[in-house]
């Protein structure tokens, strides 16, 4: 069976953005407004190549709210892919899934209770399925409270990166007391941590 780092998307590999208005703060809308996060690369590539999977699961609720297709969703992800790729040939993603679910939401068919939005686990147990992934001695890398809830609901060990909305999750993990077994400066860091914690078990 494979290990996995299930890292987040928006705040983890990529910069958080503006928005254009007060409501579409943080969401990441167009593909011209991606920007990778310094070491993001090079981080998926040193993950890579100690025989990791890279799985990126992330919530999208821009598409539930009406404000972003499937499609200009599809494009920023392919920016994403050639990003990395364009900055370490080996920062390759082996999977990516997204929910475009929020109860909230103005556009039907995406406005419900969903078990693949974090912290639900349903994007986890996907790849699971379908990579042949080991969940224990896994990782949930993110910014924010609900992926390091989602790592606990999973079963995986949690990492959470400044980088993002990091340090005002950091908090409300400690008020919630939601268990984060290494915090991060950004996902750079958070691979080096997992790199020498894996020597020292050997």
């Amino acid at each position: 069976m494979n290990k996995a780092l299930f890292i987040d998307r928006d705040g983890t590999i990529v910069k958080e953005v503006k928005g254009k208005t007060p409501e579409t703060l943080g969401y990441l809308l167009t593909v011209e407004d991606l920007e990778l996060i310094e070491g993001s690369a090079e981080a998926i590539a040193r993950a890579r190549k100690s025989g990791y999977k890279i799985i990126v699961i992330t919530n999208q609720s821009a598409v539930a709210r009406g404000w972003l297709t499937i499609a200009e969703l599809d494009r920023i992800n392919q920016k994403m892919y050639s990003l990395l790729l364009e900055a370490d040939p080996e920062a390759a993603i082996d999977a990516l899934y997204y929910s475009p679910y929020h109860k909230d939401g103005s556009v039907k068919e995406y406005s419900i209770e969903h078990d693949s939005r974090k912290p639900n686990t349903g994007m986890i147990m996907q790849a699971q399925k379908e990579h042949n992934i080991e969940l224990k001695g896994s990782y949930m890398i993110g910014d924010s409270y609900s992926d390091m809830q989602t790592g606990i609901n999973a079963g995986l060990i949690n990492i959470l990166v400044e980088t993002g909305y990091g340090k005002t999750a950091q908090r409300k993990c400690l008020d919630e007391k939601v268990k984060i077994d290494f915090i991060a400066s950004n996902l750079f860091d958070a691979v080096q941590y997992i790199a020498k914690t894996g020597e020292n078990k050997q």
